[in-house]
């Protein structure tokens, strides 16, 4: 069995990270030493809306972590998303709102011999209720998915990795339970065109992308956050739907434009009263996709992955 190597503690990291939060409109409120699964050092920080100090973000980077890779993109992108009442808070299209939070970075070895790299997490039904629906998500990287990656760390992989399960979601392949093992989430070259350098999930209509964005106002904005308003132009969601911004943004404005939506210039919106007056119509989709989630579950991938 090889060393595990340590890297050398990057001392620069802490005002680096500052530096860069700073500049995307975020303040750093802790930044601790920390260690990955793989027992190598990592920092954790926690970042805040400078804003809204109230809405803060977890961010781990291992120490080996090459700050010339860049984090300027990626915090912009999550001090926009941190606007949202529920910044942790994603819908699928099948109608799960789902929360993600312990999300454990950066990848690790598979202690099973097999060539991939895992990251531990976990989602919850979001619906309003006391969230104790779960499903432990161990995703997994191939070998060959790997060369495509700039990084196996959270800026460079958190995105995709949230999409891949929504999308193992979406086809059956996860349970939402009340206690369980780890679930797998296999990420492969199946969701990466090499040809256009970009990741791939859902094909989506437009009227599949108008459902998800009323139904994500609806959730996010009307259920989970008491009305304030949330973005709908998330690059997350344009990844996930297989779409651009743009698209994203007709949808949105004929969703205002059938008064169902209140759009602000910003991307962001709010439910209207008519909106929200279809809350059994949502709740039955709810209900639908867990009943559907159960039956077509593989009984045998439920126990055992003792070592993912």
């Amino acid at each position: 069995m090889s060393q595990l190597t340590i890297a050398a503690p990057n001392t620069a990291l802490p005002a680096q990270v500052a530096a860069a939060a700073a500049a995307a409109g975020l303040t750093v409120l802790s930044a601790e030493p920390a260690t990955a699964i793989s027992g190598a050092p990592t920092t954790r920080f926690v970042l805040a809306l400078a804003a809204n100090p109230a809405r803060t973000l977890q961010l781990e980077l291992s120490q080996s972590f090459d700050f010339a890779d860049g984090l300027a993109a990626w915090l912009a992108e999550a001090a926009v998303r941190m606007r949202n009442p529920r910044p942790d808070a994603y819908l699928t299209l099948n109608g799960l709102p789902l929360t993600f939070s312990q999300f454990a970075w950066p990848f690790h070895d598979s202690s099973a011999g097999a060539d991939t790299s895992l990251v531990h997490g976990q989602v919850n039904l979001a619906d309003g209720g006391d969230g104790i629906l779960h499903a432990k998500i161990s995703a997994s990287m191939t070998v060959t998915f790997r060369a495509v990656v700039k990084a196996p760390e959270q800026p460079f992989a958190e995105g995709f990795i949230y999409n891949a399960v929504r999308k193992t979601m979406d086809q059956g392949q996860l349970e939402l339970v009340k206690s369980g093992n780890r679930q797998p989430v296999p990420v492969t070259t199946r969701y990466y065109s090499v040809k256009t350098g970009k990741f791939s999930f859902n094909d989506t209509t437009e009227q599949e992308r108008t459902r998800f964005l009323a139904a994500k106002t609806f959730w996010l904005s009307g259920v989970l956050g008491a009305g304030e308003p949330v973005w709908l132009l998330d690059p997350r969601d344009a990844q996930y739907l297989n779409t651009t911004l743009d698209e994203l943004k007709k949808n949105a404005e004929a969703l205002a434009g059938k008064g169902l939506i209140e759009l602000g210039a910003d991307g962001f919106a709010m439910p209207t009263a008519s909106l929200m007056a279809r809350d059994a119509e949502y709740r039955a989709e709810v209900a639908a996709a867990l009943a559907a989630i159960k039956p077509s579950f593989n009984e045998e991938m439920r126990g055992g992955h003792t070592n993912m």
